[in-house]
């Protein structure tokens, strides 16, 4: 191939590529038009020609060039029987969950860690208080239990007063205990991070307690069995292996 039609080939590649950035951008200015005062997480491109993928919190929609038409639901991967939708809305709600500081939960530690879940809870939750009641068979299992506040009844009720009052406590695991065992706990107040984890909560949808998200950003609204909990978490983390190793 002579010099000439090397340099033709590179410019005419040169020019596409610029066509195809100023689409996206045009697209994208269509897509936040439409969008109006919602204010997108991202908008990415996906492998249907005309269709973008925009994260709203944790929310993932998809939306036409145009900005006209958004439709809810996975992209399904027909030929490899897979959803290009999950692993998407999985990393969104990890990079939720994880821009919480540690130090606004209560941890529930086990001597060796294998697994760590993420729990919104709610005291007077039935639920909630038989995972409690299990809490030693999770440790037994290296399962690592970060407590966050889901008082269903809302800001001034009694269950956000009780919430208030195990992490103002001197010895926050034990009121917890306590608390979710029906037992008086000194009823006091001080600065928490309850607005903040009910803020966490509408981001991420969730309705019922408790509401546990594991380590790669899966949900899991309900309550599991420790035994069974811990066999998620390893089929997750099998999951996670051969991507990781790309």
């Amino acid at each position: 191939m002579n010099i000439v039609k090397v340099l033709l080939l590179g410019a005419l590649a040169l020019m596409t590529a610029g066509v195809a950035v100023a689409d996206r951008a045009t697209d994208e200015a269509a897509i936040r038009k439409s969008l109006g005062q919602i204010n997108p997480g991202s908008i990415e491109t996906t492998p249907v020609a005309g269709v973008y993928e925009v994260s709203i919190g944790t929310h993932i929609v998809y939306m036409s060039a145009d900005g006209r038409y958004m439709f809810q639901g996975d992209l399904i991967d027909v030929l490899n029987r897979s959803s290009l939708t999950e692993p998407r809305r999985r990393k969104a709600v990890k990079a939720l969950i994880d821009s919480v500081s540690e130090d606004d939960m209560i941890i529930f530690e086990p001597k060796k860690t294998r697994h760590t879940i993420t729990v919104f809870t709610d005291i007077d939750c039935g639920y909630c208080r038989k995972l409690h009641s299990e809490m030693q068979e999770f440790l037994d299992a290296g399962i690592r239990v970060r407590y966050m506040f889901f008082p269903r009844a809302g800001v001034g009720s009694n269950s956000y007063k009780k919430a208030v009052a195990v992490w103002c406590a001197d010895d926050r695991k034990a009121a917890l205990t306590a608390a979710k065992n029906n037992k008086p706990i000194e009823m006091k107040t001080c600065d928490n991070p309850l607005a903040e984890h009910m803020e966490l909560v509408d981001k991420l949808g969730a309705r019922g307690t408790p509401f546990i998200v594991l380590e790669n950003g899966q949900t899991q609204p309900g309550y599991v069995p420790a035994r069974q909990m811990s066999r998620i978490l390893d089929e997750a983390a099998a999951e996670q292996t051969p991507h990781a190793a790309r």
